[in-house]
This record gives C-alpha cells, sequence and structure tokens, in this order.
C-alpha cells in the first residue's frame, strides 16, 4: 500500500466515525482470521492485542516483543486489504517518546488507526500522562503523513478504579482530556450497561467506542444511543480456541472424529488465499 492510500483510507476511515451508520469492527489476530471477516463482508478491521500475543506464543499484557506485534499487524493487513486499526496496548513504551516511535513503526505496516490505553499492568496511569502518549501518537501521524484514528481506551470501568459514584465522571474528565491530547474516539472499555452507556456519549461529545459482548444490546440498538464504534476485544480469538479446547478434549477421550467436522472445508480456506500466490 503506498502513503497516498493510505491517507485516503485513514480520512476515510474517521469519517465512519461521525455518523450513522455504526462502525462494527471485528478483531482479527492472523491472516486467517481477517480474511475470513473480509469474506463475511466487514469493511474493516481491528486487530486485538491478547489475539496476537496469543497467536505469537506469549500472554497478553506487553509481554510479545514489540517488532514480532509490528510483523504480526503488517502480515494481518496485508491479508486484510481493507483498513486494520492495531491495538498496541498502551504503546508498548514506558515515555510519550516511545510511543512516538512506535505508533510511527505501526503506521509505515499500513495500518489506518491504533488503539492506546490509560492503564499498564492493572494499574492507572495519570491523567496527564496518559495525554501525553497520545499527543505523542499524534505527533508521529502528523511527521509519517497519515492521519490516523486515534482511539484513546479508558480502563477506570474495566479496573474499577475508584469508587461507583466517582467512576462515572472520572471516565468523562478523562476522555474528554485525551479528546484534547488528539484523540478522535474515545473508549471506555467495561462500560456495558446501557443506560451508563447513554449517559455516557452524551456528556463527552466526542465519538464513542464500546465493546461487544453477549447480553448487550444489539449493534442497531447501540447506534441509536449515539455510539459510534463498536469492537469485539478478545471475544472472536477466545471463542475460536474454546471450540479447539472442546475438540481436543472429545478427541483425547473418545479417540472419535465426528467433532472433525466442519463448515469450512479445505478448498474454501484455500480459496480465501488465492491471490497470494506461492
Amino acid at each position: 500500500m503506498n502513503l497516498e492510500q493510505q491517507a485516503l483510507w485513514a480520512r476515510s476511515f474517521l469519517e465512519r466515525h461521525r455518523k450513522p451508520p455504526i462502525l462494527l469492527l471485528p478483531n482479527a489476530w492472523d491472516p486467517l482470521s481477517a480474511r475470513l471477516f473480509v469474506a463475511a463482508g466487514f469493511e474493516a478491521l481491528a486487530t486485538t492485542s491478547g489475539g496476537v500475543a496469543w497467536a505469537l506464543g506469549y500472554p497478553d499484557g506487553e509481554v510479545a516483543p514489540w517488532l514480532d506485534v509490528v510483523a504480526a499487524t503488517a502480515r494481518i493487513v496485508e491479508a486484510a486489504k481493507v483498513p486494520v486499526t492495531a491495538d498496541i496496548e498502551a504503546g508498548y513504551g514506558a515515555t510519550p517518546a516511545e510511543v512516538r516511535d512506535h505508533v510511527a513503526q505501526i503506521i509505515q505496516v499500513g495500518v489506518v488507526g491504533v488503539n492506546i490505553e490509560d492503564s499498564i499492568h492493572g494499574s492507572m496511569r495519570s491523567v496527564d500522562d496518559a495525554a501525553a502518549r497520545l499527543s505523542a501518537a499524534r505527533d508521529a501521524a502528523q511527521k509519517e503523513g497519515v492521519p490516523i484514528v486515534l482511539n484513546a481506551r479508558c480502563d477506570i470501568f474495566h479496573l474499577k478504579y475508584g469508587n461507583n459514584r466517582t467512576r462515572f465522571s472520572e471516565t468523562v474528565n478523562r476522555c474528554k482530556a485525551y479528546s484534547a491530547a488528539g484523540a478522535d474516539c474515545v473508549y471506555p472499555f467495561g462500560l456495558r450497561d446501557s443506560e451508563t452507556i447513554s449517559a455516557f456519549v452524551s456528556a463527552v461529545g466526542v465519538p464513542v467506542n464500546v465493546t461487544g459482548r453477549p447480553g448487550m444490546p444489539n449493534a442497531l440498538a447501540l447506534e441509536r444511543m449515539g455510539v459510534a464504534r463498536i469492537t469485539i476485544a478478545t471475544a472472536a480469538a477466545l471463542a475460536t480456541m474454546s471450540s479447539i479446547q472442546r475438540l481436543a478434549t472429545e478427541l483425547r477421550a473418545t479417540g472419535a472424529f465426528d467433532g472433525l467436522t466442519s463448515t469450512l472445508d479445505r478448498a474454501a480456506a484455500q480459496t480465501l488465499f488465492a491471490n497470494q500466490g506461492g
């Protein structure tokens, strides 16, 4: 992909956050999952840091080597051939300068957006520190010439930080600060209650990303609440791993092969990669 095409995709991707229909992004973790999502009709994808880390053989949480994550993301971008936004956790950097360098590197493999969260290993960063890291990410995008969509994840609800009385206002205040620092979209991770989601969208005044989970309203209902974007985080990777786990358990216990039936055959899998050659 050339820089002009990447920048065009990034601008179009940002516009998808600003008006309906809602942007529903599945999270891929390897080229096969990316191809399957695109074949199902999705016009853009996100990556999942957990799924990518597990596929590389590491736990989630910035344990996988950064250059391995960059290479894995490059393979997903190449396989998808649609806009891809990358989950890079907290930016894999101890300082804003390191985050700036890493965002530049991930842009160079073709992504049109990045996710950056405001906690690390279960602890919240200060608002100023988190905002500085987002500002550094925006600087990297400007220098690379690609107006990536910067999605600022806030982990207050996810970590149950603080107390119930102040959690909502703290998340709103943080997300407003992140928007001021250069974020295009804010992501109150762990926020699932419909009433609270609606109130948050109204209070924060910028595009909002929520995580789709079983039991939550569907995409159309979330769109009516004003949500701009839905991602599914590690859910698809975990569902796939669960299927393999069930198959493995049955195969080991019974030695029977009935569990090996599939709706996707080898020919169909081959077709997904027919244009890759080799």
